[in-house]
Parts: C-alpha cells; sequence; structure tokens
C-alpha cells in the first residue's frame, strides 16, 4: 500500500440519463453505493454535494473507451462531465477507463438474483462501485493515482 494517498473518493459513471455515484472509505478498502443523480441540469451541483458531504479528496469519473481503447460519442460526453466537475470545486478530478464496469455490475447484480429490469434504478451506482474499487486497486498496487487529471481550467 505503499503510496496510497489517505481519504475518500467518490466514483462516477457517467450516462446519458443517470450518474452513478459510489464512495470509498478514507483507507480506500472498499467502494461503495451512494446515489443515482438524475443527468440533468444539476448533476454536477449534486454531485458537489455529495463531495462535500462526505469530504472526498477526489473525484474519480469513468472514461468509456471502446474495447479497442479508442474514443467515442459517451468517451465525449464523460469528459465534457468531468470537465464540469473540475471547473466546479477544488477537488481533483481524474479520468480512468471504465470499460466493461457496466458489464460487470449487470453481471454482480444478475448474480445476486435481480433482474435485469429491477436493476435499472441502481445499476449506475453499481457501475460507479466498480469504477472506483478498480481505481483504488490500482493506486495500491502501482503507487500512484490512477488515469488522468482533469485540468480546473476551461480547455
Amino acid at each position: 500500500m505503499t503510496g496510497f494517498r489517505r481519504g475518500a473518493r467518490l466514483g462516477i459513471d457517467v450516462g446519458k440519463a443517470r450518474v452513478g455515484v459510489a464512495r470509498s472509505d478514507l483507507d480506500g478498502l472498499l467502494a461503495t453505493p451512494v446515489e443515482t443523480v438524475p443527468r440533468d441540469e444539476r448533476a454536477v451541483a449534486r454531485v458537489m454535494e455529495l463531495a462535500a458531504e462526505y469530504s472526498a479528496v477526489e473525484l474519480v469519473v469513468g472514461l468509456p473507451l471502446n474495447l479497442r481503447g479508442e474514443s467515442t460519442p459517451s468517451t465525449d460526453d464523460a469528459k465534457a462531465f468531468a470537465g464540469e466537475l473540475a471547473r466546479a470545486s477544488a477537488v481533483p478530478v481524474r479520468l480512468v477507463d471504465e470499460r466493461l464496469t457496466t458489464v460487470s455490475a449487470h453481471a454482480v447484480l444478475r448474480d445476486s438474483g435481480r433482474s435485469q429490469r429491477s436493476s435499472r434504478s441502481i445499476v449506475d451506482q453499481a457501475a460507479a462501485v466498480v469504477l472506483l474499487q478498480h481505481a483504488l486497486d490500482v493506486e495500491k498496487r502501482q503507487g500512484r493515482p490512477p488515469g488522468t487529471p482533469v485540468p480546473q481550467e476551461p480547455a
């Protein structure tokens, strides 16, 4: 665990209709679901409220690349949302590859006995948990923050 920065983090799974939010404990042992935020004009403000409530030291936003590691329209959308978060607060924001997190989240929910239909309201939170847990594990293994920092000034 050399080089792990102590402090709570929020994991953010950006979707067209909803934003899943998860959080970690101060020692980065476990990511847990927090909330599914409607993707509307208040989404950034609500994520910032959650960041303040949990005293987040960092926001980890999922970067949805395709399986070949290339950008898609969803990639551009996530980058834009991450940029809005970075400009809205002094809390550092990082983009982390999230390939297959939603697929993994659906699998976990299905294995727990939930149908895809009944999971719709929480799958975004579950994807945020998978993303954040991955980011925590990478930082602990490599001793440095995962992903890419998002500049806080307009591009």
